[in-house]
């Protein structure tokens, strides 16, 4: 780089780093020593930016913030557009879509420079948003969105970086990659990541995680607890089994009319279920599918004809959700 714009570089870092603790002695122009940052070198040469990775190129949508060294009229906040470039102040459109931050900075440097703008300009360059560097997270995350991918990234740093799994998360994530989006890679997981280290697959820029919900059995009407219980143990669960979760069915139940609400191709239909045969091992365990709702009425209550599903969902939405654990 130029002469004047390296001069800018260094007394710029200069006046921020003088001062700190660790020093070495230097001569200045009059022959006399003076204390300067030991570490100046290198700072002056690494700006905070390239410091992610300086093969990390722009792309459309990244949000940058231009400085221009003793020209504070030209500071810009700006997304690059989708065809690559960016509007500047005196410059108007720079394309920089598929340059590193320094070939960006040195780009702008020469427009300036040419035009007559500024002479011997220094250009910094801070990437605010890096969007076309970033991965889809969706699904059962605590907050769903694009997270920025510079350099080597794994699925478990992209998890935590969308505050890790929420509570109705299941046991199996998505990885689709941008280049092969018709070959998406399907891993096992759990609160315990560290049980899945060979989960821990590569995610690029992107590329889109998405993270399965647990299936649910609900199980609502004259029970103790009613309630909603993710299928994470093994993704199984019986009639008894989940009466059984639910604290058991109250005094008042009607035993023999309890009722399997299952969601069909067809629409809803209603499976009789006889809890008391159930209960005094008359007959077989009946095994529930994923957002079964298995309704248990009241004895004195008068389930009207047609409307047991009706009442049952509205139960199963309010029903609070409840985690199996193995």
């Amino acid at each position: 780089m130029r002469s004047g714009v390296q001069f800018g570089k260094v007394f710029a870092l200069f006046l921020i780093l003088a001062g700190t603790a660790s020093t070495q002695t230097a001569t200045t122009a009059s022959g006399t020593t003076s204390a300067v940052p030991a570490t100046a070198a290198a700072e002056s040469s690494t700006p905070r930016q390239h410091n992610l990775d300086s093969n990390i190129r722009l792309g459309s949508g990244d949000v940058i913030e231009m400085n221009v060294y003793n020209v504070p009229e030209l500071t810009t906040k700006t997304r690059i557009g989708d065809s690559g470039s960016v509007d500047l102040p005196l410059i108007n459109e720079v394309h920089i879509e598929g340059l590193t931050v320094n070939e960006a900075e040195k780009a702008i440097e020469q427009r300036l420079d040419q035009g007559g703008f500024v002479r011997n300009p220094h250009v910094q360059l801070f990437v605010a948003e890096y969007t076309s560097q970033s991965a889809s997270v969706l699904g059962e995350v605590v907050h769903p969105g694009l997270y920025p991918v510079l350099g080597e990234q794994r699925l478990f740093s992209v998890l935590s970086a969308a505050g890790g799994l929420s509570d109705r998360a299941g046991k199996a994530i998505t990885v689709t990659h941008r280049a092969e989006p018709d070959k998406p890679i399907v891993v096992s997981i759990s609160r315990n990541l560290e049980d899945h280290q060979d989960s821990n697959v590569p995610v690029y820029p992107g590329d889109t995680v998405m993270v399965r919900r647990a299936d649910v059995v609900y199980v609502v009407g004259d029970v103790a607890r009613p309630s909603g219980f993710l299928m994470d143990n093994g993704g199984k669960l019986s009639v008894l089994q989940a009466i059984a979760l639910a604290g058991g069915t109250n005094p008042t139940a009607k035993l023999g009319a309890a009722r399997i609400i299952r969601k069909g191709s067809e629409g809803v239909n209603e499976i009789p279920v006889s809890l008391k045969r159930l209960l005094q091992a008359k007959s077989g365990d009946v095994p529930l599918e994923a957002d079964d709702i298995l309704f248990v009425p009241a004895s004195a209550r008068k389930i009207i004809s047609g409307r047991t599903a009706e009442a049952a969902l509205q139960m199963a939405t309010a029903a609070t959700i409840v985690a199996i654990r193995p």
